[in-house]
């Protein structure tokens, strides 16, 4: 070997030990790695931050700024309780569930589409009176199997793509990794609903509490085109009961009705009091298609609505106008008089000390004084029979209010109220459910159709989602995972290092000596093997950037077809069923499953063995070695 093959394999051993390691971050180590390089006049310190313009960093950063906006507008609710079954047994729901999370990861993030569905299956869980670990265990594999379908289902991927496109080869369209990929996923969700979910162990709920919230009581309108309408109550009590939530009391041309008779009809604009938790709340909202009353009460007139996108009060916008006339040297608001305000949802505990303490909404007027509306208010447990803008409020109580993030963090100060931990907690949005729907099928469509390349379709996509306010402005560079984005920037350029030096070709040349034997399909499922074996250890993103030279170069020494190993690569990269640490989704339900390190195996090693068995002849079907 020469000098330099010696050195990047030096410090690729190094790279591995400190991922295997745990104790630095996967970034952290990606940049010692590339700054290795640079020192050891392995990589051009040119070339040292290439990666961040690498099509595959671009595309992945995209997809995570359009997958979160599919998630905050609700448009994933809408698929969640259309498709689920909601009275089926353990395993027809367990498949549903499963299948449905295999789905949302082809087009979106995996670890968003897993949060999304997390609640659902311990919901799910409960019902059943199954451990929680055995719902969710099957959810993270099958959101984990769905990500090897498309281009951007998963980072590896993409990493494969664009190390196929600098080795002169192109890249994968957006649905070459469908044959296989959707093959295997196939096969893995039969599996896990037949058998798999059986074999996870039963452990107990810890975790579970960071789930629970306070029950919120909250006001929403019928509209005139809901199915309530025209329904009884007696009727609802079933439905809602599905989505842990009741119907407290009902409003009708401003009467309130405690406990209202069970015979009673619902008709169009009445409003409904629900109790229900605050992550239950946009799945009511979405199932039963209901309008929050404070969110409707705070629509404007039409040219109100023109000048403000966000649709919040006139008076809102002029008091903001206002405070920026007052500081017109203040950078942070200079030039942005005509900009409109971004809403947030925040949760705010009552101090005892609170000069919220005995007064209402009303009587601080909120939505004309701050711009704020009270969506919803939590008293420790107990009924409340007061309309929500008159209800006198007590220390401890928890509200949930809707406005522009400075006016809570202002409103919060001022009225000695706690903010608390931000929660996921999404209102449904039509309007934006559909546009975001729209933006990333146009954005699949075209990278799919060859018309642009994915990361030009996709930030074309977030272009529209920012321009249409289907994300928010002030959200959009926080809906990046940067450590992930960092990770792929800083390996890349460490695996052209491997690639150029001739390192890889080292290393392939001595798993086809000494284990494959010159024989390409056994070559095949080595590489195959040991990528999913390093996967369960470390990230899966670095396992692609790690072995797609090695791959490249023990296809290049067969004489055989790249991609088949390529793909290879892919596969098992996407394939970490074993451990907690190997994909993020399997740590996601660590804690609220309970689970042990030592618990995975025992569904994740007859999955392992299924998914080679499914995939090795599926790749030389699809990709022939002598293609």
């Amino acid at each position: 070997m020469t000098l330099d093959q010696t050195l990047i394999l030096c410090i690729l051993l190094v790279t591995i030990g400190l991922f295997l390691w745990g104790r630095w971050r996967h970034d952290m180590v990606a940049t010692g790695a590339m700054l290795a390089c640079v020192f050891t006049g392995l990589v051009n310190p040119s070339d040292a931050f290439a990666g961040f313009g690498h099509t595959a960093v671009v595309t992945v950063a995209c997809v995570l700024v359009l997958s979160s906006a599919l998630q905050s507008s609700g448009a994933v609710d809408v698929l969640t309780t259309t498709l689920l079954p909601a009275k089926a047994g353990p395993m027809l729901s367990i498949a549903a569930l499963t299948a449905l999370a295999a789905f949302l990861s082809g087009f979106m993030n995996n670890v968003g589409a897993l949060a999304l569905l997390m609640p659902v299956a311990i919901q799910v869980a409960s019902r059943l009176s199954l451990a929680p670990g055995q719902v969710l265990m099957p959810l993270a594999f099958g959101s984990i199997l769905g990500g090897t379908t498309t281009l951007i289902g998963t980072p590896p991927n993409l990493i494969i793509s664009g190390f196929r496109d600098s080795a002169g080869l192109g890249t994968f369209a957006m649905f070459d990794f469908r044959p296989v990929g959707v093959g295997v996923t196939v096969v893995g969700v039969v599996f896990i609903a037949l058998l798999g979910w059986r074999l996870v162990p039963v452990r107990e709920k810890a975790g579970i509490e960071g789930f629970e919230t306070e029950a919120y009581m909250t006001e929403a309108r019928v509209p005139e085109e809901s199915k309530l309408a025209g329904k009884s109550l007696r009727e609802l009590d079933t439905e809602f009961d599905e989505l842990d939530a009741q119907i407290i009391g009902l409003v009708r041309n401003e009467v309130r009705m405690m406990a209202p008779s069970a015979a009673r009809v619902v008709r169009a604009n009445d409003i409904l009091v629900i109790e229900t938790d605050a992550e239950r709340l946009a799945d009511v909202l979405s199932r039963f298609g209901l309008v929050l009353e404070e969110a409707q009460s705070n629509q404007v007139d039409d040219e109100s609505q023109a000048d403000d996108a966000d649709g919040q009060s006139l008076a809102a916008e002029k008091r903001r106008k206002s405070l920026v006339q007052d500081n017109p040297t203040d950078p942070a608001e200079e030039g942005s008089a005509d900009r409109p305000e971004e809403f947030v949802l925040q949760e705010l505990a009552v101090l005892p000390t609170s000069e919220l303490v005995n007064r209402s909404a009303s009587d601080l007027l909120l939505r004309t004084r701050y711009g704020i509306n009270l969506l919803a208010v939590s008293r420790q447990g107990q009924r409340l029979t007061t309309r929500l803008r008159t209800l006198r409020l007590r220390a401890g109580d928890l509200l949930l209010l809707q406005g522009p993030s400075e006016a809570l963090g202002g409103f919060a100060g001022a009225m000695g109220a706690v903010p608390l931990a931000q929660r996921n907690v999404r209102i449904p949005d039509k309007r934006n459910a559909v546009l975001s729907s729209v933006i990333m099928g146009l954005a699949v469509l075209s990278a799919a159709s060859g018309w642009v390349s994915a990361a030009i379709a996709f930030a074309a996509g977030v272009l529209a989602s920012m321009v249409f306010r289907t994300v928010s402005l002030r959200s959009v560079y926080e809906q990046v995972d940067w450590p992930v984005i960092v990770l792929l920037a800083m390996l890349l350029p460490v695996a052209g290092a491997m690639q150029s030096t001739g390192a890889a070709g080292v290393v392939a040349g001595f798993l086809l000596d000494h284990l494959a034997r010159g024989d390409a399909v056994v070559a095949l499922v080595v590489v195959f093997v040991t990528t999913m074996l390093l996967t369960d250890l470390m990230n899966n993103a670095a396992t692609a950037a790690v072995l797609a030279p090695i791959a490249l170069g023990a296809a290049q020494q067969l004489g055989v077809n790249p991609d088949t190993f390529l793909m290879a690569v892919a596969i098992g990269a996407s394939c970490a069923f074993m451990t907690p640490i190997g994909h993020q989704n399997n740590t996601l339900i660590l804690g609220p499953s309970g689970f042990r390190f030592g618990d995975y195996w025992r569904m994740g090693l007859p999955l392992d063995i299924l998914v080679i068995a499914t995939a090795v002849p599926l790749l030389l079907w699809v990709w022939p070695l002598k293609g």
